[in-house]
């Protein structure tokens, strides 16, 4: 969609009601007058929650996000399996960008958090994670976490608006998951800070640098154990790479999920036990299921 806008429209904060579709997209506040995203390759600027897709899960401050695709507007099954395209490749190119995504609740949604009638405003949500599983129906979807963000005012800022100082700040309200970062820290010694994947050891002057990554997250759905056995020692990239689902580990080895090659052995350390069980998990909840 050309001139895609991110962040709050003005005229319109958050909280503002619509009676239709229509509404909203002369509005701009989402442009599909069918479709629950609003995104491309390029990005996901908004999207709508009404109660579509079984799969949904709202908790008010935090949604777990079914895409789009491969359900009979009919009957609203599932009859196909989701693929990483339009929409859904624009919510993770706006995870990867970290760019704020719209979100609007419709009427049909969870009654504890949607409008009586109509369509909702409710504010900016960040897209902070992505995966696949399979749906109720028995065919394969993808998944969103999305996080509110603070009230703020409007993000995208023209740089000609923009001031050089302190970064702003504003307050926030919630439930976070509390780590104990003991686990990662004993997980970076174990292996001398040196990555499990590439086997690289960043040096600084401060000293050595790696970073813990969990294998299975930590939030709802997946309830990982926040433990050593469920944590890898890697460096950034593979880090990153890890997360993305395009790197992923099976019976000892590490492998490419977008070229489906192996980059090598795991690599190990004595007294870091890792559960297979999680490893499992992760490669078929995260692995890219098809190049993106």
């Amino acid at each position: 969609m050309p001139d895609r806008e991110y962040g709050e429209i003005p005229g319109y904060p958050e909280g503002q009601e619509f009676q239709s579709r229509r509404e909203l997209a002369e509005a701009k506040v989402h442009r599909p007058l069918q479709s629950g995203i609003s995104g491309a390759k390029d990005g996901a600027d908004s999207i709508v929650v009404s109660g579509g897709y079984p799969d949904d899960e709202d908790h008010g401050d935090e949604i777990i996000y079914t895409g789009q695709g491969g359900r009979d507007p009919n009957t609203g099954h599932q009859i196909a399996d989701q693929e990483l395209t339009r929409g859904n490749l624009g919510l993770v190119r706006s995870e990867l960008d970290g760019r704020p995504v719209r979100l609007i609740r419709g009427s049909g949604g969870d009654p504890a958090y949607s409008p009586a009638r109509g369509l909702r405003y409710d504010g900016l949500y960040q897209v902070t994670e992505h995966w696949h599983d399979s749906g109720r129906d028995g065919f394969r979807i993808w998944r969103f976490r999305l996080v509110k963000l603070s009230s703020s005012p409007r993000q995208a800022v023209a740089p000609a608006a923009q001031t050089i100082g302190p970064a702003p700040r504003t307050a926030y309200n919630g439930n976070r998951l509390v780590r104990d970062p003991s686990v990662p820290e004993r997980v970076k010694q174990l292996h001398n800070f040196t990555c499990q994947v590439c086997g690289i050891r960043l040096l600084s002057a401060g000293g050595p640098y790696a970073e813990g990554a969990y294998i299975r997250g930590l939030g709802r759905p997946h309830d990982g154990p926040d433990h050593e056995s469920n944590m890898l020692c890697l460096c950034p990239n593979d880090h990153f790479r890890f997360d993305a689902g395009a790197i992923y580990v099976d019976d000892g080895m590490v492998w490419n999920a977008l070229t489906d090659s192996v980059v090598g052995l795991l690599r190990t350390a004595k007294g870091h036990e890792v559960d297979p069980g999680h490893l499992r998990y992760h490669r078929d909840h995260f692995a890219a299921a098809e190049p993106t």
